[in-house]
């Protein structure tokens, strides 16, 4: 659900999972405790390191801020177990075609339940409808595990000011290249099937709509269906969404080699 940054800052505390009264046996497990409710959000291995939002936010908000960006959305699931935070980079908007403006953004999502590592997503919103921004274009992705040994955790500044670099430039060389490969029936079938069959009647109407006549139009079309006739609060809609651009590069990259 919808959040404000200060929800997802809880202060979170490891308690070891133990058997026994007079003879205390350690099982290798750990439990994941909110310390403002007390709320168990999860049980894990001792392997498991606890990454929290707080600390997240405080190493990634220093290095956004400086590129430029500011936030933009907060979602918490699962009773704070899950949170994705969204930044927006107003200041370096790239112009694709006449009406169709990007501007760079980048998402954390980070979880205490072991169902996402630390995952850094950098894309694009694009201004396609009046009403607001358009989600979607996915561009470079970081996935890490909450393993104790994996020290690649400790470098989040560094990371996150490299997704921002690279998104820019993909905005700048393939964006183009997408605007211009025309739509196969077979594009429109492949992104029909990504789609849950709930949605599908508003994709059809949008499809007869919009009428694709390159990758580009067809972007437009899924993300308009993944932010607007889609539930924004279910996580579903959270992973499609991030799967369009890269389903959307393939389809280019594709037409590209054949040529």
């Amino acid at each position: 659900m919808k959040a404000n940054i200060q929800d997802i800052m809880f202060p979170v505390k490891q308690v070891p999972a133990q058997l026994g009264k007079d003879f205390v046996k350690d099982t290798g497990y750990k439990f994941i405790v909110r310390e403002d409710t007390g709320q168990v959000l999860s049980c894990m291995t001792d392997n498991y390191k606890l990454i929290d939002n707080s600390m997240v936010i405080e190493k990634s908000d220093k290095i956004i801020t400086k590129q430029g960006g500011k936030l933009k959305e907060v979602q918490s699931f699962g009773r704070g177990a899950r949170s994705i935070v969204k930044y927006e980079f107003d200041n370096h908007k790239v112009k694709i075609s006449n009406g169709d403006i990007c501007t760079p953004e980048i998402v954390w999502a980070n979880s205490y339940d072991g169902t996402v590592g630390l995952n850094i997503i950098a894309g694009a919103f694009r201004l396609v409808c009046t009403n607001g921004l358009v989600i979607g274009i996915v561009a470079e992705k970081y996935k890490n595990k909450h393993i104790i040994q994996n020290m690649e955790l400790q470098d989040i500044e560094g990371v996150i000011e490299e997704k921002i670099k690279k998104t820019k430039m993909i905005m700048k060389h393939e964006f183009p290249v997408i605007h211009e490969t025309k739509v196969k029936q077979s594009h429109i079938v492949d992104i029909l099937k990504m789609f849950p069959l709930q949605s599908s009647d508003y994709m059809t109407s949008l499809l007869l709509a919009e009428n694709p006549n390159n990758l580009w139009d067809l972007l437009n079309v899924a993300t308009n269906v993944a932010t607007h006739g889609m539930d924004r609060k279910a996580e579903a809609t959270h992973k499609l969404e991030a799967r369009i651009y890269a389903k959307i590069c393939k389809m280019a990259k594709v037409n590209i080699a054949s040529a």
